[in-house]
């Protein structure tokens, strides 16, 4: 497994060894002692989850609040996604800053989003199927959301046309206006 820091480096790109032949290609998407010793974290995953999204659909920007902060491992298993991670942390000098990664079946890259950030993804292919861990569950009473075109974060979305939105994520207020981490 090859691990690289990104801008934000606290957000982790996670490349997994990859075998393939004519048959096809296997490798351990995840191995709790390999990850604790390639990115030094020993990170208690509690839930996993699986969406599907068609293409233009726009997932965030999402993350809980204390006590039920979580930190993600995300990655695709079919289709190809825009993928971004914003920085809530006040007292961090990434503050209000993003990173955003290709995620596909076919680069089968991982990122690594700790507790802290807002995490939100757009659907580039047809479909798209994203899986998570994460290291706490589920909480809508602690789920908040972040306007996905804030000015104040800027992200540079591939898109042309307007995506498709939850309703919660129409309404969702801008960084300036959420509630963010110390």
């Amino acid at each position: 497994m090859k691990v690289t820091p990104l801008s934000i480096p606290d957000v982790l790109m996670i490349e997994p060894q990859v075998f393939g032949d004519e048959r096809g290609f296997f490798f351990e998407s995840f191995n709790q002692a390999q990850f604790e010793k390639a990115t030094g974290l020993n990170i208690n995953f509690v839930q996993d989850n699986h969406s599907k999204s068609v293409k233009g659909v726009l997932r965030g920007l999402h993350y809980q609040i204390p006590p039920k902060a979580q930190g993600k491992l995300v990655r695709v298993i079919q289709g190809e996604v825009f993928d971004v991670a914003v920085d809530l942390r006040q007292s961090s000098s990434t503050f209000g800053q993003w990173v955003g990664e290709v995620l596909s079946e076919e680069n089968k890259k991982q990122l690594w989003i700790p507790e802290g950030f807002a995490h939100g993804f757009l659907t580039l292919s047809d479909t798209a199927e994203f899986l998570y861990k994460t290291t706490d569950y589920y909480s809508p009473m602690y789920e908040r959301s972040i306007l996905w075109s804030d000015k104040a974060i800027d992200i540079k979305w591939p898109i042309i046309d307007i995506p498709v939105l939850s309703a919660k994520d129409k309404i969702a207020k801008g960084l300036y206006k959420s509630e963010i981490f110390e």
